[in-house]
């Protein structure tokens, strides 16, 4: 490690003392999620079990609630529950990641964790360039950087970031998030043998590609896996137009299914779904676990998405990560599922109901707004509306005659309501995580989600109240 490195993870870290007391004394701050110690977190980098530990890496500007040379900070944890915070892992310390260590992955090798990142450069005028970097690790706390191990490829921008690599066989392949010369957004493809030397095999999907017309000026943070016989390419397009209940937020997170042929590097696949139809939730990034599973954790944020209005902010603090999720392929359907473990956060039991018929008339149930807690809703066949009012905060509501489902917020810019939907079918199940300031709610095991950050009135105690017309067959809910 570098004077210079030394040095900047020194200034993180009196940041992070500094402000202790005013970030920690914010009753907005979540109990469940994580966040910055400090200033801004964005995407999650890094995911990976090592050693049967699981790593968490994320985007970080220790030193104010706005964009600038990013840091890697870590967490790591047993159980994807309990999560301590490790010191920092990569600052911008290096003339090819002075401004800012961007996004990337882990993989393991030969026993080590190796990071690749995207480090980011500028000129006094503003001017780009981006280099694919590599850091190892023996203890999986501290980095040596090994340096630029991609360099741009011709074809594209120096929008060219967020590598993310797996091995197929005795290969190494990254996908990167790219934009084309003609401005138009792209996820390249690579391979090693021995992942230094890289070969550009050409961009495998994006706007104008494989069926898809015009679909954004910019593809960040892509990930290629694959998932119970299909491939998945998870995407974040930036520029798309919204289309009815789709694409209502500034940037997109989402996916494709199909099929990569690695020999032609070429990926066929269909239409993009997004993967999370709440307020906030962006770049999110997998990893394959030792039980064999697929999980994601992304951003509850939105990039230039009213960033610089959350009421954190007040606390020199902004943005959290969301739950980890479990990805399944179910009957042609990516299910997102809360991972088992979090089970383990259950403490009282709040609310057991059985066979209860809604009405029209608002049933209280025994939680207080801004508590912390999980909520599990199953359905009888006969519900035609359902109404989860969480007082000032929130309401989910659901009309079968129209077949879609809502989400509703306070807006913290404008103080007035505002509303992220989807058509749905039949409900028949509801789960939903409360914290502090945020909800996560998972539809018919996982078919949707809705992710946001919710801000209500910490002065005001507000009750949760149910209503609608049809049969709720179970209804349960804990403390967190």
């Amino acid at each position: 490690m570098t004077e210079r490195e030394q040095e900047l993870i020194r200034l993180a870290e009196e940041e992070v003392e500094k402000n202790k007391k005013v970030v920690e004394s914010d009753p907005y701050r979540l109990r469940f999620h994580l966040m910055p110690p400090v200033g801004l977190l964005n995407d999650p980098n890094g995911f990976i079990q090592w050693n049967g530990t699981y790593h968490l890496f994320y985007q970080w500007m220790p030193f104010k609630t706005g964009h600038g040379a990013k840091y890697w900070g870590h967490y790591s944890s047993a159980d994807l529950v309990s999560w301590k915070h490790e010191p920092v892992a990569l600052a911008p310390s290096e003339w090819f990641e002075v401004n800012g260590c961007y996004s990337g992955s882990a993989i393991e090798h030969d026993g080590n964790m190796v990071l690749f990142y995207t480090g980011n450069v500028k000129d006094e005028a503003g001017n780009r360039e981006t280099y694919q970097c590599m850091a190892v690790s023996e203890n999986g706390v501290t980095f040596d950087k090994k340096g630029p191990v991609v360099e741009l490829p011709e074809g594209y921008t120096a929008h060219f970031r967020d590598p993310k690599v797996w091995k197929k066989g005795s290969e190494w392949y990254m996908v990167v998030g790219a934009q084309s010369e003609d401005l138009t957004g792209k996820v390249a493809l690579l391979r090693s043998a021995d992942f230094k030397e890289w070969q550009h095999l050409g961009a495998i999907a994006g706007s104008g590609m494989n069926g898809l017309g015009d679909f954004g000026y910019m593809w960040e943070c892509p990930d290629l896996f694959k998932l119970d016989g299909v491939d998945v390419l998870i995407a974040s397009p930036q520029g798309l137009e919204s289309d009815g209940m789709k694409y209502q937020n500034v940037y997109q997170a989402g996916y494709f299914i199909g099929n990569l042929d690695y020999e032609n590097a070429t990926f066929e696949h269909g239409d993009f779904v997004e993967l999370d139809r709440g307020f906030e939730f962006y770049a999110p990034q997998t990893t394959l676990d030792e039980k064999g599973r697929r999980l994601m954790v992304g951003w509850m944020g939105v990039p230039e998405q009213d960033e610089d209005k959350h009421p954190t902010i007040a606390h020199k603090w902004i943005h959290a990560l969301t739950l980890p999720r479990e990805l399944k392929w179910v009957d042609g359907k990516l299910l997102q599922v809360p991972v088992e473990e979090l089970a383990k956060m259950r403490q009282e039991n709040l609310v057991e109901l059985s066979d209860v018929q809604l009405s029209e008339d608002k049933v209280g149930l025994a939680m207080e707004e801004g508590g912390t807690f999980e909520m599990n809703f199953s359905f009888g066949r006969d519900l035609s509306s359902f109404d989860l009012n969480l007082g000032e905060a929130a309401q989910l509501t659901y009309d079968a005659s129209s077949s879609v489902f809502s989400l509703h917020r306070k807006s913290f810019v404008t103080g007035e309501w505002e509303t992220r939907s989807c058509k749905l079918g039949a409900m028949t199940e509801l789960r939903a995580f409360l914290d502090t300031s945020s909800i996560e709610v998972f539809l018919n095991g996982g078919e949707e989600v809705f992710t946001a950050r919710v801000f209500p009135d910490v002065s005001v105690a507000g009750e949760v109240r149910v209503s609608g017309s049809g049969t709720v067959e179970k209804v349960q809910a804990w403390e967190l």
